[in-house]
């Protein structure tokens, strides 16, 4: 892919290969740079590198509430707290210019950790919380797609998140293109099915705020938008995509020959006692869908919810 085609997304720096962790070395992911650099055009960050901490340095650890902790060296006790949130109000500054489509960061950093990071607090007890840089980003950006790189290694959660980078990219283009509401309705008609893989009555709700004349349409497209991301955010399940595949045949079933619905039928089955993956029927819906001009259902970005030969495997 051209550079201009690649959508930007937010990383720390160590998982591409830069050296630049306490210890002088990395924590390289090969799939995340190379296979995903394909396609993603990855923007490095290192909070203590660039708050103008040396490699190697001294590590560091959080001490304090979780709420409000201090970010102190282990040995000698040195404050880095004010330098690093300084750097973070103008690092957070420059990534609003970016045009980021979501962010992944480093577990377990001080400084990056998305959860699970341990604090200190006085009276000796380990708490669980966040790194600096990333606790003050999800604030500056709440709905923009994150993830850690230990998360991503759990296919699920991996397909969720870029799921949500890539819906997150088209509707930032809806907005920046034509955000009419006939152009938001279109948006939520081509999401239809993917939203209702997470939730059907997230989908009705939404569905509900479009039919509504009470709001202003400032607030319909922020309250649509919020409510569209953290439907996004809850797990699509077999079951859930069961119900989604029957709600598709009802569309398909008039166009489809006998032989065609069984054979469609005994896909779904053959997913939903854990045969085949979902891909399986999916690519079959796609076939009779093209076959017979279905439009409802070709447009539908759950059948292809990625460019063509994005893979996450």
């Amino acid at each position: 892919m051209l550079p201009e085609d690649k959508i930007k997304i937010g990383i720390s720096a160590c998982l591409l290969g830069e050296k630049v962790r306490y210890d002088g070395k990395h924590s390289l992911d090969h799939y995340l740079k190379y296979t995903l650099g394909r396609y993603i055009q990855w923007i490095p960050v290192c909070p203590e590198v660039e708050c103008g901490l040396p490699v190697p340095r001294e590590p560091m650890h959080l001490i304090g509430s979780p709420e409000n902790p201090r970010l102190i060296t282990k040995y000698t006790g040195v404050d880095y707290t004010d330098l690093m949130n300084r750097w973070i109000k103008k690092k957070l500054r420059e990534l609003q210019k970016e045009g980021l489509c979501g962010f992944v960061f480093k577990s377990r950093s001080p400084s990056s950790g998305l959860m699970k990071v341990k604090i200190k607090e006085p009276d000796g007890r380990v708490r669980m919380g966040r790194g600096l840089f990333a606790r003050a980003f999800v604030e500056r950006f709440p709905e923009l797609p994150v993830e850690d790189d230990q998360r991503l290694q759990n296919p699920d959660l991996r397909k969720n998140f870029f799921l949500r980078v890539y819906v997150y990219k088209r509707w930032k283009e809806l907005i920046k293109r034509n955000n009419k509401k006939t152009a938001l309705v279109k948006f939520h008609e081509r999401h239809k099915l993917i939203l209702m893989a997470h939730s059907l009555q997230r989908l009705r709700e939404m569905e509900t705020l479009l039919s509504s004349t009470d709001l202003s349409h400032k607030k319909l497209i922020n309250k649509y938008f919020l409510l569209l991301m953290e439907t996004l955010k809850l797990r699509s399940t077999m079951k859930k995509n069961y119900a989604v595949l029957q709600h598709i045949l009802r569309h398909l079933r008039q166009a489809l020959s006998i032989d065609e619905t069984d054979e469609l039928r005994e896909s779904f089955e053959d997913y939903k006692r854990g045969r085949v993956p979902l891909i399986v029927p999916v690519t079959l819906i796609n076939h009779y869908a093209r076959k017979y001009n279905i439009s409802y259902i070709e447009d539908q970005y759950y059948l292809r919810a990625f460019p063509e030969n994005f893979t996450l495997d």
